[in-house]
């Protein structure tokens, strides 16, 4: 209830109680002394009534500002039990996608590691000579009369953290998917995956070795 409206509902409120004493007191019904303490108790019962009147708006507005919040709750359960929902969709496919992998045997493996493919240090992007090689491979698996899955490993050298050698593994192997995936590979059939410094080929010790165990290898399954 606004303020105004209870400041009229007062004022008429007690208007009528002062008219009422008022006209008997014309009509000689009741003594001045009467009429002040009628008065006085009528005032004093439309405080009461007002006070009660307010503090119930009050309340109505509590409950109204509960409700909101409720109701702002309600819905930030519901985003997050989508966002779960999603979340976990995804996790079903890549499980899926993942089984497939385990379950194929290996036709043939690509590894872009030698000196005209291999990355560089710290490096993901793909040189001419290992697009070339992936184009080929492209146009190999695309000439296929079966489906085929694709492992795509990512690998480091022992430079830098663990850590950031998972994460550039990573890259490395989403690089080429990426690659591959312009040239007219479907995404559900690849997955990338990062083993980063923890299969080397070389000793990391040596430049040479280093170089070697920054490289890509490529499974196609079954």
């Amino acid at each position: 209830m606004s303020h105004g409206g209870s400041v009229e509902m007062k004022s008429s409120i007690k208007l009528i109680a002062v008219l009422v004493p008022v006209a008997l007191l014309a009509a000689g019904c009741v003594s001045t002394s009467k009429f002040e303490t009628a008065v006085s108790d009528v005032t004093t019962r439309v405080d009461s009534i007002q006070s009660t009147v307010e503090e119930q708006g009050e309340r109505i507005d509590q409950l109204a500002k509960k409700d909101e919040q409720l109701e702002s709750q309600i819905s930030s359960v519901d985003q997050k039990a989508t966002t779960a929902q999603q979340a976990g969709q995804q996790a079903i496919a890549k499980a899926e996608q993942a089984e497939k992998l385990a379950r194929g045997k290996v036709l043939w493996q690509v590894t872009l590691t030698n000196n005209d493919v291999r990355f560089g240090v710290d490096k993901v992007e793909l040189s001419d000579n290992a697009r070339a090689v992936l184009d080929d491979l492209a146009a190999r698996i695309k000439s296929m009369d079966r489906i085929v899955y694709l492992e795509i490993q990512g690998h480091t050298d022992a430079t830098g953290s663990e850590s950031y050698n998972y994460k550039l593994g990573l890259k490395r192997a989403e690089a080429v998917r990426d690659y591959l995936h312009e040239q007219g590979i479907p995404l559900h059939l690849m997955e990338a995956i990062s083993y980063g410094e923890t299969r080397p080929i070389a000793d990391n010790k040596t430049a040479e070795g280093r170089a070697a165990n920054r490289r890509v290898e490529i499974l196609v399954l079954e």
